[in-house]
């Protein structure tokens, strides 16, 4: 299973989905709690007089302007936040990563024989005979994960920018060290350029990277620095009038206002966000946020086994609902498109190599995918780019694994979305 995201949201869950973050039991109830240690809130209020006092006392981690501020505080003054009628105040939800396991399943110093091209990129390019992948220039790919690793023979020619949203009230350019090796991995998957011919090649390996830190070094991490660092790729791709295709490779069962509104952002000023569907497959309705958003593309995990004539998805792959199949519509909570996700091997953070598996793994290879087919379709918008995602799914039909079967189903969604 992923590892389990600490959910602090305001509204109360059902406890068998909760994992109590920082002493916080299912209930809300803090008497257990160290009511000194702090966690992270939203703060908004109508009365402009209140907000800017509570910033004053407080002080502000990230200023959302209209949907309010946050900052950190302890037990005590949550509550007494919380008698405070002109204000409004709710814990903000952590995110974590979409991988299976905390530790890869195979770690390698050196690059590893025969693993120039893994079995996921030649799967995307149709092609079992690839040995050296091509094409994504003057595209970016913002890279939204536990930093990377910029200094990686198979991805230092890629890095564009690297910033860290965790420090503090600023984002810290020229810092987005990963020491978790998560992010790593899947800037990997999406544009590793071969080093020089010796290393692992990614699916668009002339694409620029964009390394945003959005997640501490135990692969969690708050949703308004993740909302924070969308809202900046959304920015910079207005003002540098550039192609944007942002990759999530995290998640939580919790929907956060920041992060959705974060999305609809990006997305509104054509950026295509490009999410991990989730590892709480195979049940029904267990797309995590933010793939289960509308406006971000929810990428499901395959195995390397073909049965029925197709790749099969793994059943750690969330799905959508049975309810929703053959529609050929993106509603919310819907898988949208399929690829590689298990037993993918890719760039690690110690400058090596690794082999893990999940959602998170098969996120990137559409990230991937996106950039190269949108740098060589440069006047097109990122809708008409999704929507060749989708056609391209729907060539490849999915037909094996819980869930999955003809046409837009509730497992792989349209299909597998390859290059050719």
């Amino acid at each position: 299973m992923k590892r389990s995201a600490k959910f602090v949201t305001s509204v109360m869950l059902a406890a068998t989905l909760l994992v109590p973050a920082m002493g916080v039991s299912a209930n809300g109830d803090f008497s257990t709690q160290n009511t000194n240690e702090k966690f992270r809130v939203l703060v908004d209020s109508a009365n402009q007089k209140e907000l800017k006092n509570a910033k004053e006392r407080y002080g502000v981690h990230w200023d959302f302007q209209a949907e309010g501020f946050t900052t950190n505080m302890n037990a005590k003054q949550f509550e007494a936040l919380q008698k405070n009628k002109n204000l409004t105040v709710e814990k903000v939800p952590e995110f974590s990563i979409e991988e299976t396991s905390s530790k890869p399943e195979a770690a390698y110093a050196a690059m590893a024989a025969s693993q120039s091209t893994p079995w996921g990129i030649k799967a995307i390019y149709n092609d079992s005979a690839l040995t050296k992948t091509s094409g994504g220039a003057g595209v970016n790919i913002a890279v939204l994960d536990t930093g990377v690793n910029k200094t990686h023979a198979d991805l230092v020619n890629n890095v564009e920018q690297c910033k860290d949203f965790t420090i503090g009230t600023s984002i810290v350019n020229g810092s987005c060290v990963d020491r978790q090796g998560h992010g790593t991995h899947v800037a990997g998957t999406a544009l590793a350029d071969g080093g020089s011919g010796s290393g692992v090649y990614g699916v668009a390996p002339a694409a620029d990277l964009w390394a945003y830190k959005v997640l501490g070094d135990d692969g969690s991490g708050y949703s308004d620095d993740i909302a924070n660092a969308i809202r900046h790729a959304a920015d910079q791709a207005t003002s540098l009038n550039t192609k944007v295709v942002i990759n999530m490779s995290l998640g939580s069962s919790a929907e956060s206002s920041l992060i959705t509104n974060a999305v609809n952002y990006a997305y509104g000023k054509g950026v295509l966000i490009i999410a991990a569907a989730g590892n709480s497959g195979p049940y029904q309705g267990s797309i995590g946020y933010p793939g289960a958003l509308q406006n971000a593309v929810a990428v499901a995990a395959l195995e390397n086994v073909i049965q029925n004539g197709t790749y099969r998805v793994a059943d750690f792959s969330s799905r959508g609902y049975s309810s929703t199949d053959g529609d050929y519509v993106i509603q919310k909570g819907d898988v949208e498109v399929s690829a590689p996700g298990a037993a993918i091997y890719s760039t690690w953070y110690t400058g090596g190599y690794s082999t893990i598996s999940g959602t998170s793994m098969a996120s990137p290879h559409i990230a991937g995918l996106a950039a190269k087919v949108w740098a060589a379709n440069p006047t097109v918008s990122h809708t008409t780019i999704r929507n060749d995602l989708q056609n391209r799914a729907y060539n490849y039909d999915i037909l094996s694994g819980s869930g999955a079967g003809y046409g837009d189903d509730y497992a792989s969604g349209f299909g597998f979305a390859r290059l050719r």
